[in-house]
């Protein structure tokens, strides 16, 4: 947004940025994702409190504390979102944003770099600042896996992003020229170039209100608390965690909860931290009969060389996330659309850089990508340093369960195809051991863990709605001068990685504060294919 607000110099725009800057190696490498997001430097550190249908655990959560925000942190990969989750918004009250609507948004911000790897372009952007590119996917694991999804009676897609998202294929990363491409670099960066946008380092409090319109933000740097005011408009980017406990700070939320805390009530909005959803996800890891996986890198000789090789030529496996093979499959016939997600890893090892097994293996992260549950995010005290509380409420559903087992056993049959029979020595988790479905339910219960997919904490809907926070132009029910911008504002869950959509929702949001015609809906297309059905099971 503050390029698009910057972009013809009308307007001053202020970045208010607690985090620091990103230049390191551990951000900028693609191959050392899971290093930033256990980096009290760059992640907030966020816990959720314990989950009870997950055996009490408390799951991370990490966001972004840096420019940039979970963009410098994040897995990197590339996902729009299938057409029916923007028409469910559309229905739902989030006028004005259904994939007609999106796409063009979705177009304007993307630099896809297909490498001549198939896909339609006339679907994809070929000018924006974020550049989409795919891995070199040299692996003969990579189209293993891709075949085995064909074998097992799936369709292959050559750009999930584009017309077909059903089906396995290549999938998509943030990465340009061997680096990170995150927001600040598509981005913050070349609109800090311009003469009126500028960047703040410090802490924002709360948003502050004056006869019922934001008129700044209060904000602690060097020890000092200060306001900073806005002229025309305040814009809230802080995450689907941190955005609504700063309403709620600014007096914007469920008015109980606020006197609770001794918060003076603006704009009582009972869905503000509500409707909370997330993508859990378990690994199904098999050990690899041939030393062909990363494992071969994972030690300390291993490392040095692909910093060494990435640090001084962006090339080689630091360059790429190593995500590079998809799925996208319906559970069973009768559903709509997919609700099954698939990344395709050559190594077997968690996102906390921990492997799993002491040799070769390859794993496939899965599972249910519309979950019924919903969790909340609330204010543990009126002590802007406090942490939200967080409560996911995972796994609270039968549905929840059914869906899980149903994911784990469609996954074993994909591994037990041909395609992968030159390559599986035996599986490593969940392992022969777990069969029944009391067997896999105690096997997600201690392994399901968060793809750190959060969202819906503010969701947009009509102004009569009221559950909604935002209306279809982001501005906050309520409360004049005031708009949120970010995956908070998510009506459901989109069907994939958020990074994409929480992109274009910036981008989408920045024309309606410009107040300039959204751009013209894409042409009629055939979103749904009723012969993509999957087979019956």
């Amino acid at each position: 947004m503050a390029y698009r607000l910057s972009e013809d110099g009308r307007h001053r725009v202020l970045v208010i940025e607690f985090g620091g800057g990103d230049w390191g190696p551990f951000i900028q490498m693609p191959a050392a994702l899971s290093y930033p997001m256990n980096m009290k430097r760059y992640d907030w550190g966020f816990r959720s409190e314990p989950e009870p249908h997950l055996g009490g655990r408390r799951l991370a959560t990490p966001r972004g504390k840096v420019i940039g925000g979970s963009s410098s942190i994040n897995g990197m990969v590339y996902v729009r979102g299938h057409a029916g989750d923007y028409d469910h918004w559309a229905e739902s009250g989030a006028d004005g944003w259904s994939y007609a609507d999106v796409l063009p948004y979705f177009k304007r911000m993307e630099c896809w770099e297909s490498g001549g790897h198939g896909g339609d372009p006339a679907w994809r952007g070929t000018d924006g600042p974020l550049h989409v590119s795919r891995g070199k996917r040299d692996n003969p694991l990579f189209e293993a896996f891709v075949e085995a999804g064909r074998q097992a009676g799936y369709q292959v897609t050559g750009d999930y992003n584009g017309e077909q998202q059903e089906g396995f294929g290549p999938m998509e990363q943030t990465v340009h020229k061997g680096r990170r491409w995150s927001t600040a670099n598509a981005y913050l960066k070349p609109a800090l170039k311009r003469g009126n946008c500028d960047l703040i380092r410090a802490f924002a409090r709360r948003v502050v209100i004056e006869n019922g319109r934001a008129v700044g933000v209060e904000i602690e740097r060097g020890g000092r608390i200060e306001i900073v005011r806005a002229a025309k408009e305040v814009i809230l980017a802080a995450s689907s965690l941190n955005s609504p406990k700063m309403l709620m700070l600014s007096g914007i939320g469920p008015a109980a909860h606020l006197k609770e805390h001794g918060i003076e009530v603006v704009a009582d909005r009972p869905g503000v931290g509500q409707n909370l959803q997330d993508h859990l996800e378990v690994y199904v890891q098999y050990a690899s009969k041939l030393p062909i996986t990363l494992y071969k890198y994972w030690n300390l000789v291993g490392k040095a060389l692909i910093g060494a090789q990435w640090l001084f030529t962006k090339t080689g496996h630091g360059a790429s996330n190593q995500f590079e093979s998809a799925g996208f499959i319906r559970s069973r016939a009768g559903v709509p659309y997919p609700d099954i997600q698939y990344h395709f890893l050559p190594i077997a090892v968690r996102y906390d850089g921990q492997a799993a097994a002491a040799g070769h293996g390859f794993q496939a992260h899965v599972g249910p990508m519309r979950s019924p549950s919903r969790g909340s995010v609330s204010l543990a005290s009126a002590d802007p340093k406090d942490a939200p509380v967080i409560r996911f409420n995972y796994m609270s559903t039968e549905q929840d369960w059914e869906d899980f087992r149903r994911c784990i056993r469609l996954t074993r049959e994909i591994f037990a195809q041909p395609a992968f029979e030159p390559y599986i020595a035996y599986e490593i988790q969940p392992g022969e051991a777990y069969e029944s479905d009391a067997e896999i339910d105690d096997f997600i219960r201690e392994h399901a863990e968060s793809a750190y997919h959060p969202c819906g904490t503010a969701k947009m809907g009509r102004p009569g709605d009221p559950m909604a926070v935002v209306d279809p132009e982001c501005r906050v029910i309520g409360v004049e001068g005031l708009r949120l911008a970010d995956s908070s504002v998510f009506p459901r869950i989109p069907n994939g990685n958020l990074n994409g959509p929480s992109v274009m929702t910036g981008e989408k949001a920045s024309d309606h504060i410009l107040g300039k015609t959204p751009l013209p809906k894409a042409n009629d297309r055939p979103w749904f294919h009723p012969d993509w059905e999957t087979k019956q099971r």
